[in-house]
């Protein structure tokens, strides 16, 4: 009696407080923060557990809101009527809708109309596949349904929506997955893509369907709904574009977005949904409608979903899948009848999705692998599949035996898709592949043919210093000299704009950028290419989405499959305006630390400074220093063959310091603390054989100046490099050998830059000029370099 009587009672919004004897559970602010807090918790913990198994974020959203609902902890009644009361749930409803509302409108400006259209016949035939099969089967399923746990129900709109419920593919939902698992560069991943764009505006049109038939018995009234809900479609339009385009081209690159525009479209989709709800289909249409029309080009709809994805997505989308949860009940899933029921859908559902595609697949000579792994990934389920069944639980069509079994079907079929791909599809890598240039050294000492870079940045900040290196590394004029991948590196999130970079991404490690899209990757691709037009270089544009734990993957299989000679990355610190240099996001240095470990070449990590200054500079206008300096070992060598490639420009004088220990410092007053070296360290012969080829060709070339310096100890050692400090640009190893090296300071957060690289970023050397450290491609990399690199993660997770 309680709970009706306090049903049909609102509640007030706000309390007057604990202390005047008012229970904030019983008030629906509060009481909603509460929930809101509950459901945001649980989620969070939940995906982090789920992530080693590689599962999307929505799986932990489904089971959280399961747990939440009377399945789990709803089973105890003083919990779900503290918490969830039934007078709180119009409520929660209510924002779970609102927030859905806004989220639709994110996924319809992620989808590309003119990418449909661009479809081709092979992906459009395996959607309908996947969507025909299923669907078919789905209808047959509701006969076996009908006849034992759904008696009763209205006949049509029941064979629509399992129709639907069975051939839905999750479109956002496979966009990660595809991402987190490196195959958005296969067939299988392009394929997919396509074919679930394909069938998830299908599956818009058949849910409109479904709903158009559930609303009233009468034929004519739902033929009305129709017609309505496709008169309003093309009115949007017709009307729409006309309306954003106008406010697109209000908005200038690089200026913020009036605050009126945003309003005035956030009001639009209000307005929309509130239509497509008065015709009876369904507010969330009306926002997804709209969300497909707007303009993808410009900064205008990069700044809608910037504005409106974290708190949609973060904040409110997990009250809906707590809305789901808290009407799924596992406890109605009774008896052997009810379990087969359950057996039988889930088996319907994949059976129908994986065949269905398998079968095209085939027949469009795809391998076995590849149609497997492409027809459990159209089997992935996700929020559109609780959309379907949440309108049909409401609209009466489904019951509450059905609609468990129909949700935990669709948890089910998203699990089992990370693991079946990984065990069933394994995209052969590229074969370690024997190439011989894999150092800017060459053993041949053939430099006339072509070099290759792989150079990756994280925004348009470092873009001038990028490019200025890569002016001043082009060499002689010879044609086709230098070849340069520029990578954009950019990370997968859960957020709806990550999806956006998704769609961008044709392939990772290959020209992907739209020279239509206007935008930041826009202007990374202008800047490149007029570059590349102006001087004699081969630029690449490329690009890798992922995580910031599996980024290095991505870099270094871009770099085998090119054949680059050396990747260039940036480092995780940005110099200040006052000199110093402050860590952009600690997890870089991750990324960097294990390309270095793994990588098939030469690695360089480029410390900016700003080398030429905040633009590009022209070959004629050029005119720097560059510093090396050698000191000896496999990485200082590897410098210097950089260095004498620098050297090669017009205007380019390279100074090259060698230091040497005085012979006269000996016994107690050498200031290095080591043992004295009973012969030649190894590698000295090498050392010097390069070092005699460099000063031939000094004396005949005025661009290089060779001096050596004779020092004491450390101290002289930085006094003397400080005497450098003017020049553009420093070039070192990574990890130089010798007995003055030995004695550096080895203790530094930045332990992969080597003592060097240490040295030159510290507050001891006082200098504006960049800095290129540089390590050698080794088949085994020497104890030393792993153990300061391991070292560096082991402090990384002694922070954490």
């Amino acid at each position: 009696m309680a709970v009706k009587c306090e049903s049909s009672s609102p509640m007030h919004a706000t309390s007057s407080g604990l202390l005047q004897g008012d229970n904030p559970l019983h008030y629906s602010l509060p009481l909603a923060i509460v929930q809101i807090c509950l459901v945001l918790v649980l989620t969070r913990v939940l995906a982090y557990f789920l992530r080693p198994l590689r599962q999307p974020r929505v799986i932990a959203e489904i089971i959280g809101g399961i747990l939440l609902g009377p399945s789990a902890l709803g089973r105890n009644q003083k919990y779900l009527h503290a918490i969830f009361p039934p007078s709180s749930l119009t409520v929660l409803d209510t924002l779970a809708n609102l927030g859905l509302l806004f989220f639709l409108f994110l996924v319809g400006t992620e989808l590309d109309p003119r990418s449909l259209r661009r479809t081709g016949k092979k992906a459009l035939g395996i959607a309908l596949a996947g969507i025909t099969l299923p669907f078919v089967l789905g209808i047959g399923t509701s006969f076996a349904l009908r006849s034992t746990i759904a008696k009763g129900v209205n006949q049509a709109p029941f064979l629509v929506f399992m129709g639907v419920a069975l051939s839905i593919t999750a479109f956002p939902v496979l966009a990660r997955i595809l991402a987190e698992l490196k195959l958005l560069t296969t067939d299988v991943g392009r394929m997919a893509m396509s074919a679930a764009a394909v069938n998830d505006v299908a599956a818009w049109i058949l849910l409109a369907l479904a709903i158009a038939l559930s609303g009233s018995g009468s034929p004519i009234v739902s033929l009305w709904v129709l017609l309505s809900g496709t008169g309003f479609v093309l009115l949007c339009i017709v009307i729409a574009p006309i309306i954003f385009k106008w406010m697109a081209r209000q908005c200038s690159e690089g200026e913020p977005v009036n605050e009126l525009y945003v309003c005035a479209t956030l009001a639009i989709v209000l307005a929309a949904g509130f239509c497509t709800d008065a015709i009876g289909i369904h507010a969330l249409f009306g926002a997804f409608v709209v969300g497909v029309l707007v303009p993808k080009e410009g900064p205008f709809a990069g700044a809608l979903v910037e504005k409106v994805e974290d708190l949609v997505s973060g904040l409110f989308l997990p009250l809906y899948f707590v809305s789901s949860g808290l009407k799924t009940n596992v406890a109605t899933i009774q008896g052997a009848q009810s379990w087969g029921l359950l057996v039988l859908v889930i088996a319907t559902s994949c059976f129908g999705k994986i065949a269905g595609t398998v079968c095209v697949s085939l027949m469009c000579k795809m391998s076995v692998q590849e149609s497997l792994a492409l027809g459990f990934l159209m089997n992935t389920k996700g929020l559109v599949e609780l959309i379907v069944l949440n309108i049909g639980k409401d609209k009466g069509v489904l019951n509450d035996q059905i609609f468990a079994i129909m949700v935990l079907m669709a948890l089910f079929t998203t699990f089992m898709t990370t693991p079946l791909v990984i065990a069933t599809y394994k995209p052969a890598k590229m074969a370690v592949t024997e190439y011989k240039h894999r150092t800017i050294m060459r053993k041949d000492k053939d430099t006339s043919k072509q070099l290759r870079i792989l150079t990756c940045f994280h925004g348009t900040r470092n873009i001038p210093t990028l490019i200025n290196l890569i002016e001043a590394t082009r060499g002689t004029e010879k044609k086709e000299g230098l070849r340069v991948y520029a990578m954009h590196l950019l990370e997968l999130t859960e957020r709806p704009s990550a999806i956006l970079m998704v769609h961008k991404a044709r392939k990772n490690g290959l020209p992907l950028w739209n020279k239509g899209k206007v935008g930041e990757s826009n202007q990374v691709i202008v800047a490149f290419e007029t570059f590349g037009q102006l001087s004699k270089v081969s630029i690449r544009p490329t690009t890798a989405i992922s995580t910031m734990t599996s980024m290095h993957e991505d870099i270094i299989a871009s770099a085998e499959r090119k054949r680059v000679s050396m990747i260039i990355l940036p480092f995780h610190k940005n110099i200040r305006l006052d000199g110093h240099f402050e860590t952009t996001r600690a997890d870089l240095r991750n990324v960097n630390r294990r390309v270095l470990q793994h990588a098939p070449c030469s690695v360089g990590i480029l410390i900016d400074r700003g080398l030429g200054g905040a633009s590009h500079v022209s070959a004629s206008e050029v005119d720097y220093t560059v510093l090396v300096l050698f000191f000896g070992g496999h990485d200082d060598r590897e410098a210097l063959a950089y260095g004498m490639r620098v050297a090669e420009h017009p205007g380019i004088t390279l100074n090259v310091v060698r230091f040497v220990t005085d012979p006269e410092v000996v016994g107690p007053s050498v200031h290095v603390d080591i043992v004295q070296d009973s012969g030649p360290r190894p590698g000295w012969e090498d050392d010097e054989s390069f070092l005699a080829d460099l000063k031939q060709k000094s004396t005949g070339d005025g661009s290089i100046i060779f001096e050596e310096r004779i020092v004491k100890d450390v101290t002289e050692t930085i006094e003397a490099i400080r005497a450098y400090k003017k020049c553009n640009l420093f070039i070192v190893g990574r990890m130089s050998e010798g007995q003055l090296v030995l004695s550096f300071d080895t203790k530094s957060d930045c332990p992969e830059l080597g003592p060097l690289g240490n040295l030159l970023t510290s507050h001891e050397i006082s200098t504006t000029a960049s800095v290129l450290v540089v390590q050698k491609y080794l088949s085994q990399l020497p104890e030393e370099s792993l153990h300061t690199l391991k070292k560096g993660d082991e402090e990384e997770e002694t922070e954490i």
